[in-house]
């Protein structure tokens, strides 16, 4: 007992003995966990968002294009598919991000009119659109950045259109997002003919059979159906859409890239410490600590630092994201509450990351000769 408080009265000493050092340090691996923090809460609640418009909509399915380079679809293929049994509706889809002005993008859905999708949608004013017209109908977070109400016109890609409705959407990715008829936006896309997706409405689980059994059997009948085609289920799809996909890269590459440096300033700080220290530790090396007491020594100091940048960490990461829930343009998708797993990856992150930074120094440190290093100046 003796030897651990001395082992942890050792850790607290040269922590405190270079104050300004170790709350720099502090403050680089916290900022490069509020990175990861901020990034990957926010990656998570996009992709929350997403599966937030199939489970509004009732969408089961998501038939989508098996090869990578080939990603639409044909859209004569809706109409197979409702022959099947299984299948209640389907609707044939495009979305596609687009410049609506200068500063704002967003978002841009290609609906057929009487697309069931449209029941996830609360009208707030004006009227749905109809096929074959230049008409559009914005989110309710968009009609407010633009300024735009029923019957004025906004300009797509040199096309006016006009302004038909303001609704309210069933996922905070709609409200901020642009509906028009299918054959629009497939002319604006030059994708006649062709759809992104055809989304998937299965009739109810009939009596006695497993919701996943059907679910499985529902997929192969579609699949087998349209030969080179994909039956994602609808959660699966929320999580590998090229958006969340995109944003889940996003956040790790760059909350990647500042751990690294975090690990850097660790590594930099336990590096000096060992050189100022060289003669404390030839002290302690004589008075009988064994190489594997030094080594963790050092190694514990680095692990403090990294746990306590963790928590610094996080405190950055929840002030990120309430920055971004003021933000018009992404306070409907950004949420300030976390999740355990993530919590438990950020400081598990953390203390990786002194593990990692203090395992050269803290192996220089233990071999040490105590002769040598009673010499040192």
């Amino acid at each position: 007992m003796a030897s651990q408080l001395t082992l942890t009265g050792f850790v607290w000493k040269n922590l405190l003995r270079r104050r300004l050092r170790t709350l720099l340090t502090l403050f680089g691996i916290g900022m490069a966990i509020g990175a990861f923090v901020g990034l990957v809460g926010f990656s998570n609640a996009f992709e929350r968002a997403w599966l937030q418009i199939y489970s509004s909509s009732g969408t089961d399915i998501a038939v989508i294009q098996q090869t990578f380079l080939n990603t639409s679809l044909d859209e004569s293929a809706g109409q197979k598919l409702k022959a099947l049994p299984e299948v209640e509706q389907v609707a044939p889809m495009i979305y596609n991000v687009m410049d609506l002005t200068p500063d704002v993008n967003a978002l841009v859905y290609g609906w057929k009119a009487g697309s069931y999708e449209f029941r996830s949608l609360q009208l707030l004013s004006g009227k749905p659109f109809q096929d074959g017209h230049r008409e559009v109908m914005l989110g309710d977070l968009l009609a407010e950045n633009l300024n735009k109400k029923p019957g004025d016109t906004l300009e797509i890609q040199g096309s006016p259109f006009t302004v038909t409705a303001i609704y309210h959407g069933g996922s905070a990715l709609e409200a901020g997002a642009v509906i028009m008829p299918l054959d629009q936006l497939q002319q604006l896309s030059s994708l006649q003919g062709r759809v992104s997706t055809i989304h998937v409405r299965l009739r109810p689980v009939p009596a006695g059979e497993p919701p996943d059994q059907y679910l499985k059997h529902a997929q192969a009948q579609i699949e087998a159906l349209l030969p080179g085609s994909r039956a994602v289920p609808a959660a699966e799809r929320a999580s590998n859409n090229q958006f969340v996909r995109l944003a889940r890269a996003s956040a790790w590459g760059t909350s990647s890239i500042a751990v690294l440096i975090g690990i850097l300033g660790i590594a930099n700080t336990m590096a000096m410490s060992v050189f100022e220290r060289t003669r404390e530790i030839g002290v302690l090396r004589a008075l009988g600590w064994k190489k594997k007491k030094v080594l963790m020594l050092i190694q514990l100091e680095a692990v403090v630092l990294g746990l306590g940048g963790g928590i610094l960490g996080i405190a950055f990461g929840w002030c990120a994201l309430r920055l971004l829930a003021l933000l018009p343009q992404t306070a409907s998708v950004v949420s300030t509450s976390f999740s355990l797993p993530l919590l438990a990856e950020a400081l598990g992150i953390a203390v990786l990351a002194g593990l990692i930074a203090g395992a050269v120094p803290a192996w220089r440190g233990a071999r040490l000769s105590p002769v040598e290093a009673l010499r040192h100046d």
